[in-house]
């Protein structure tokens, strides 16, 4: 998978908001990459991987924590199951596909309600919990992360990480992309707010846990393989329908329209909703993700465009408006266009 190098000025705005993004939260390392027109546009690398002595410097193979930005990985995942009829519908019980769940508490919850944070369920002292009902509010959990990447194995008798391996990282060469359980020369490592590493390595490489690293032109790419809706060099490498899928509005109607949007599990811009993560300038039929590290993929197709941003900070200082500045990273882009 080949993008020509076009860097311009363009672009600055972005650089400066990543700039300062970096400059304003617990990190040592930082990237931005924008893929415009299909051609990278803005390339650019700040500090290093870690705060130890003699920490190798960010560049283009550093694979940063990516937090939930995995979730899109497994919304794909989801949207393949769909496609290809291991999943009937999206609006069937989760209870038809993953036994012994607790009848009582998952009675109406549905694989669409997992996919949009709507689900109403979370976990106390080991045990999952009841919120509120299905489809009638949003709250963000972990708890559907792990029902799905479940949902995946049992339908398609592939792990999130094996399917994707071997339906899109080995077909685009996307070798800088992975879960891994231990901290490599190549990788970021997250930095907490005493400015030490913090530990975020796992026991699972299936792709159920969070120990996902990607490159800044790895993530760029995933984001471009959307815009493009499959089609690269020549080549329809993923059904158009399984990347539509995931980036279409699937929340239930039932919410408040203020509320975020999802697709599978990526935030989306069709409704005005007033709590939602992408910025204000950001045009309808966009889609974002984001994740605790400070990391963000956003996909405007309206204007042929894919903006990415590397962080590895351990979430945010006390007066860092993280919802506030994600926006203005999109903000930034919809600036630089007009420029």
């Amino acid at each position: 998978m080949q993008l020509i190098n076009n860097l311009t000025n363009q672009f600055s705005l972005v650089e400066e908001h990543v700039q300062h993004t970096y400059e304003s939260v617990f990190a040592s390392g930082a990237a931005a990459i924008v893929i415009y027109k299909d051609e990278i546009v803005l390339e650019k690398y700040w500090g290093t991987q870690s705060t130890r002595t003699n920490s190798r410097n960010i560049q283009a193979d550093t694979q940063f924590h990516v937090a939930s930005v995995r979730k899109s990985y497994i919304g794909f995942a989801v949207a393949y199951a769909v496609h290809h009829g291991y999943i009937a519908s999206i609006d069937d019980e989760v209870t038809k596909y993953i036994a012994n769940l607790e009848e009582e508490i998952f009675r109406g919850t549905t694989i669409r309600h997992l996919l949009t944070h709507t689900h109403g369920l979370t976990e106390q002292d080991g045990k999952i919990v009841r919120e509120f009902l299905s489809g009638e509010s949003w709250a963000y959990r972990q708890i559907n992360i792990k029902l799905l990447a479940e949902l995946v194995k049992i339908t398609t008798g592939q792990t999130v990480a094996d399917l994707l391996t071997e339906q899109v990282f080995q077909p685009l060469q996307l070798n800088e992309t992975g879960w891994y359980t231990e901290i490599g020369p190549k990788i970021a490592e997250v930095i907490s707010e005493t400015g030490q590493p913090k530990k975020v390595a796992t026991s699972s490489a299936e792709g159920d846990q969070i120990n996902m690293f990607i490159s800044a032109r790895n993530l760029s790419y995933w984001g471009y393989l959307h815009l493009k809706l499959g089609f690269i060099d020549g080549e329809q490498v993923i059904p158009k329908e399984i990347i539509q899928l995931s980036t279409s509005l699937i929340s239930p109607s039932t919410i408040d329209k203020n509320l975020p949007q999802h697709g599978f599990l990526w935030f989306v811009k069709e409704l005005l909703a007033k709590q939602t993560e992408i910025g204000e300038m950001v045009p309808c039929g966009s889609y974002q993700i984001l994740g605790f590290t400070g990391v963000a993929v956003l996909v405007i197709p309206d204007r042929d465009i894919v903006a990415v941003r590397m962080v590895n900070s351990y979430g945010s200082p006390e007066n860092h408006d993280f919802l506030a500045d994600i926006r203005s990273f999109g903000d930034s882009v919809m600036k630089s266009l007009k420029e």
